[in-house]
């Protein structure tokens, strides 16, 4: 057995001294030439073109500022995006029931809705008071800051 080990190692060893042998040599990189100067026509010089010159349009008024939607209720604190709910915290002085329309304005974010379900530490319930903070099921997507309006 040994010997039919050592023939092996010397048949593997040839092998890759044949595939050693076999590689090409590394190509050369080819010289460089020297570069060569070309003489060039003189530049013309143009006359340049008259600068185009916008009229002069009367400065446009800004929008009005569009009236909110409703009695400002409350501010969003935290969106759940997996349950689609809003907390909201209410403002001082006011209340919101179950069947009441909002509308929910933001930087990104103006819909309305009907108020299907509100809760207060994990219960539902029918109506908040001031100054409560309460989970919301909205219809889209809100974000912090969000304003709550109630439409009439």
């Amino acid at each position: 057995m040994a010997k039919a080990k050592k023939g092996k190692k010397a048949a593997s060893k040839l092998k890759r001294r044949k595939l050693k042998a076999s590689k090409p040599a590394p190509r050369k990189k080819p010289a460089r030439k020297a570069k060569t100067t070309v003489s060039r026509k003189p530049k013309v010089s143009r006359k340049p073109a008259p600068k185009r010159v916008k009229p002069q349009t009367p400065p446009q008024p800004s929008p009005a500022p569009v009236a909110p939607p409703g009695d400002r209720v409350g501010v969003v604190t935290h969106y759940f995006g997996h349950l689609s709910v809003a907390v909201v915290k209410l403002d001082p002085g006011t209340t919101l029931r179950v069947g009441d329309n909002i509308h929910i304005k933001g930087h990104t974010s103006d819909f309305g809705q009907r108020v299907d379900s509100l809760q207060v530490g994990h219960a539902p319930v029918d109506q908040v008071g001031p100054d409560d903070d309460f989970g919301l099921k909205v219809v889209d997507h809100v974000r912090e800051h969000d304003v709550v309006y109630r439409v009439k």
